[in-house]
């Protein structure tokens, strides 16, 4: 599917995360042959996007996402002569920022269609901007012509003429990287080694691992929990055996390594809303074991691409961790079944965006 819709992506913080989202929306866009822009703060992670992409760094730096002041600094203004300049067929705004339903308001009398993503419509346990979350989309809904969301179960909660679905299937990779990615063959499984990937924080279960990890450990088995770690949640110095615990800053090399070294993905969270790694372990050939929490279940086949366990359940989660490390030969079908799922998918989601810009981009 081709498009000549000329996009404007509006990320108001340096949030790593919403940045790879981005980056992979804009990618899209260019490999359909439309124009893609950023409007966003300076010092962004610019290595994650395609040199195609044409940056405009209005937003104000070392403002967080929760913070009010950009608006006492004529940033809003900033961007809305931005996009004026642009002249854009719509405008999507990615990520949160504590400003952006008033943003979009001011935008829509440009003229322009805006497309709002909504990443979490429930806050993650123990969060403290619970109540202002829930405020905040109820802004978002009613500035943004339509909202998007990664969970079919979300639609429900959306206005009906408002709502729109894609998958969320983007990778952890730098645009160079992808590219690197791209001319790789699938590594075969040939180690039972469970690997949980991403911050360690409360609401991701690491604990509940550990517990399954002690009813399952055997020799030669390993566990590796990588990534940065918030204090409260991390495990104690005295580690079990088998776990391997790599508390940084997980880079791209390191990323696909510790990827295409397991066996099984493991994403026990309690309060989850969605995750982009999933797919991520699919495009790498591996399954996943994951909670039945948020929209998890949703990009899981359960018994053919992964398996799902109830949250805060040790006992379920070691049950999938011994059929996973027991059987690598198992592990590398529904590996294989797991990328199939996601070309699948892929190309619907590519399909799909391209419809949603055209059909608002018609709207006008």
């Amino acid at each position: 599917m081709t498009t000549e819709a000329n996009l404007t992506y509006l990320l108001l913080s340096r949030t790593y995360a919403m940045h790879l989202y981005t980056a992979d929306l804009a990618r899209a866009v260019l490999d359909a042959g439309g124009a893609a822009h950023l409007v966003t703060v300076a010092g962004y992670p610019a290595h994650l996007y395609d040199p195609r992409v044409q940056v405009h760094t209005v937003w104000p730096a070392g403002m967080g996402t929760m913070s009010p002041r950009p608006l006492l600094r004529g940033a809003i203004g900033r961007v809305v002569e931005a996009v004026r300049v642009l002249g854009p067929d719509v405008v999507h705004i990615t990520g949160p920022q504590l400003l952006t339903p008033l943003v979009a308001s001011r935008l829509g009398g440009l003229g322009v269609p805006i497309v709002h993503t909504l990443h979490d419509l429930d806050p993650h346990p123990g969060a403290v901007y619970g109540r202002l979350l829930h405020l905040w989309n109820r802004a978002v809904m009613s500035s943004a012509d339509r909202v998007l969301v990664h969970a079919r179960r979300y639609l429900e909660r959306l206005p009906q003429d408002k709502g729109a679905y894609l998958p969320l299937l983007h990778l952890f990779l730098g645009h160079a990287d992808l590219e690197s990615l791209d001319r790789r063959s699938l590594a075969p499984i040939t180690a039972p080694r469970a690997l949980f990937f991403g911050r360690v924080a409360a609401y991701k279960g690491v604990d509940v691992l550990l517990r399954a990890w002690e009813m399952v450990a055997e020799p030669g088995w390993e566990l590796v929990i990588a990534g940065l770690g918030d204090s409260a949640a991390e495990p104690d110095a005295l580690l079990p055996a088998g776990l391997v615990r790599r508390n940084a800053l997980i880079g791209d090399d390191e990323a696909v390594a510790l990827f295409e070294g397991c066996v099984a993905l493991v994403l026990p969270y309690t309060g989850a809303t969605q995750s982009a790694l999933v797919p991520a372990a699919y495009r790498f050939g591996r399954p996943v074991i994951v909670t039945d929490s948020g929209a998890l279940p949703e990009y899981v086949v359960q018994g053919e691409t992964g398996w799902i366990v109830p949250p805060n359940d040790p006992a379920a989660l070691a049950d999938a961790l011994l059929q996973a490390l027991g059987d690598l030969e198992r592990c590398q079908r529904m590996g294989m079944a797991g990328r199939a799922w996601y070309d699948v998918q892929r190309a619907n989601e590519r399909a799909g965006l391209l419809a949603l810009y055209q059909e608002m981009a018609r709207g006008r």
